[in-house]
C-alpha cells in the first residue's frame, strides 16, 4: 500500500491550520481576561490629553445644546430608546465594571469607553475582539462624537445626543 504524498500534506496542512486557529482563540481570550482583570475603569486618563486634536471654543460640555447622552437604538438586555448620561463618561462592555452592561456576546468585557474632552466627547475601542464600529466604519483611534453618530458594538447599536 503506497501512501499518496499530496495527501498527506494535505492532512498535515490541515491539522496545522486547525492548530493555528484553535492557538488564536485561546490568545484572543486570555488577552481580553487579562485585560479585564488587570484593568479597572479609573475615568479618563493622561493618554486623552489631546486625543481629538481639537480645541474646546464654547468651555463647558454640553455648551452645544445639551448633555451628552448615549440612546439605545436596539441591544440585547437594554431597553430600546432608554438613554444613558455621559457627562463623566462611560464603558462599554460585558463586565461587572462597566458602566453600561451589554449582554451581547460579540462584546469584549472593556469593550469601548466614552471620554469627556472639554465640549467634545470621544470614543475609543479599548482593543477588542470584534471592534467597534462608529457609523458604520470600524473605529481607528480615538474619534469625536457629533450629535446623531451612530455606535455599534457587535449586535448592539447607540446613537449619539447633546
Amino acid at each position: 500500500m503506497e501512501l499518496d504524498p499530496v495527501a498527506v500534506g494535505l492532512k498535515f496542512g490541515f491539522l496545522a491550520v486547525l492548530y493555528l486557529f484553535l492557538v488564536w482563540v485561546a490568545r484572543s481570550a486570555l488577552k481580553d481576561l487579562r485585560r479585564g482583570a488587570e484593568q479597572a475603569y479609573a475615568g479618563p486618563s493622561a493618554d486623552y490629553e489631546d486625543a481629538t486634536g481639537l480645541h474646546s471654543a464654547s468651555g463647558a460640555l454640553g455648551a452645544d445644546g445639551g448633555m451628552p447622552k448615549l440612546r439605545v437604538e436596539t441591544a440585547p438586555g437594554l431597553q430600546a430608546g432608554s438613554a444613558y448620561d455621559l457627562s463623566d463618561g462611560a464603558l462599554l462592555g460585558r463586565g461587572e465594571q462597566a458602566d453600561i452592561q451589554l449582554e451581547d456576546g460579540f462584546a469584549s468585557s472593556r469593550h469601548a469607553r466614552l471620554v469627556p474632552q472639554g465640549d467634545v466627547m470621544v470614543l475609543e475601542d479599548l482593543g477588542s475582539t470584534n471592534g467597534t464600529y462608529l457609523n458604520g466604519e470600524p473605529l481607528r483611534g480615538p474619534q469625536p462624537l457629533h450629535a446623531g453618530d451612530r455606535i455599534r458594538i457587535g449586535d448592539s447599536e447607540f446613537s449619539f445626543e447633546r
